[in-house]
């Protein structure tokens, strides 16, 4: 297998560490190797989730959530016993092939089962999905002066087609998408489209922020809906996404991803007094970032006033004034694609082509 040690992280690495190799191998799988190169465990992007969401330092031991009792098989493996094995095990999307105790490949599920076998396995949901597209997306100007930003395009489709067949994935086919800016053009370019999908729209007469054009929801919906912004896609799943808000008793979940910012800079830390204590070189930080998706509970529109620009943090700040629960579901740093700016919209473009 190419390129094989990115799917590696030592034993004595942070978990930081091992949740950015997570990112560099792009499938939410690693192994951890010891001082001889033998395979000790592994992580996943379970484990890394659960690891920001139990608040556990980033800088300690990757052993502290590897799982050391990891299935494998050998170099001489046959067909059925990964087929049986990956039955035995439902929720093991990889496994690592070994020899000698050392990486050499690995497989994974949907190299035995074709891609619509693979998505008729997805747990199916049949929420309401909302894409906010009313705004004027002036942070990618020119392009947004003669586009809609929903319809600038990566590759051979619009921005909002790819973020509808990520929700199709998972059975979700109803869709409303809120226009203003070049509303005329979004109708028009999907009257031309053949598709399986039913697409409804709600009128903004005025800009409404992030979130204004959801009061068109009030007593209209009983379940659940997503809601995403139309410049951001997210590779996750969506079924889990949304286990973690039903099972959490959450209001409404932020889907947040990991960032890490590097100061390209030696940082003083000082004591009173102007005397320096320590110069710490080039510090790293990282943060949980919005994404710009959501899923809230049907009763949420009702907090949003009439005809009134309202944006998603005044929903926030509005559920925790009434103390009420509102969960964030951590993704990595590259599950979530954001085009609204000209070196996002170009990285947006590499990625899905590399994908």
């Amino acid at each position: 297998m190419k390129h094989i040690d990115k799917y590696k992280v030592r034993f004595d690495s942070s978990i930081k560490k091992g949740i950015r190799q997570l990112d560099i191998g792009g499938i939410g799988f690693c192994t951890v190797v010891d001082s001889e190169d033998k395979v000790i465990g592994i992580i996943t992007d379970g484990d890394f989730r659960r690891s920001i969401l139990n608040g556990i330092d980033l800088e300690g031991n990757i052993l502290e959530i590897a799982n050391r009792h990891y299935e494998y098989l050998i170099t001489d493996y046959s067909k059925t016993e990964a087929e049986n094995l990956f039955m035995r095990k439902k929720n093991i999307e990889y496994l690592p092939i070994l020899e000698d105790g050392k990486l050499v490949d690995l497989i994974a599920k949907n190299d035995l089962v074709s891609k619509d076998n693979m998505n008729s396995r997805k747990k199916k949901l049949d929420n309401l999905v909302v894409i906010m597209a009313g705004g004027h997306g002036t942070r990618l100007d020119p392009f947004t002066i003669i586009l809609p930003k929903a319809l600038i395009p990566i590759g051979n489709k619009s921005i909002i087609e790819l973020i509808i067949e990520k929700y199709l994935e998972y059975g979700m086919n109803d869709f409303l998408i809120s226009v203003n800016h070049k509303a005329k053009m979004i109708k028009a370019y999907f009257e031309e489209q053949k598709s399986s999908y039913v697409i409804h729209y709600i009128e903004e007469n005025k800009p409404l922020g992030t979130a204004g054009a959801l009061k068109k929801l009030e007593h209209k919906t009983k379940n659940p809906f997503f809601v995403s912004n139309c410049d951001i896609i997210v590779d996750d799943n969506y079924a889990k996404i949304y286990d973690f808000h039903i099972n959490g008793g959450f209001e409404l979940t932020i889907v947040a991803s990991m960032h890490y910012q590097t100061i390209p800079y030696g940082v003083c830390e000082i004591d009173s007094g102007g005397v320096l204590k320590k110069i710490i070189e080039k510090p790293e930080a990282n943060f949980l970032v919005n994404t710009g998706m959501y899923i809230l509970n049907p009763d949420i529109p009702g907090l949003i006033p009439d005809n009134t620009f309202y944006n998603m943090t005044d929903i926030i700040d509005a559920l925790q004034n009434q103390n009420r629960k509102i969960g964030v579901y951590p993704i990595s740093e590259k599950s979530w694609i954001d085009v609204g700016q000209w070196e996002q919209y170009r990285n947006a473009i590499n990625n899905l082509k590399m994908g």
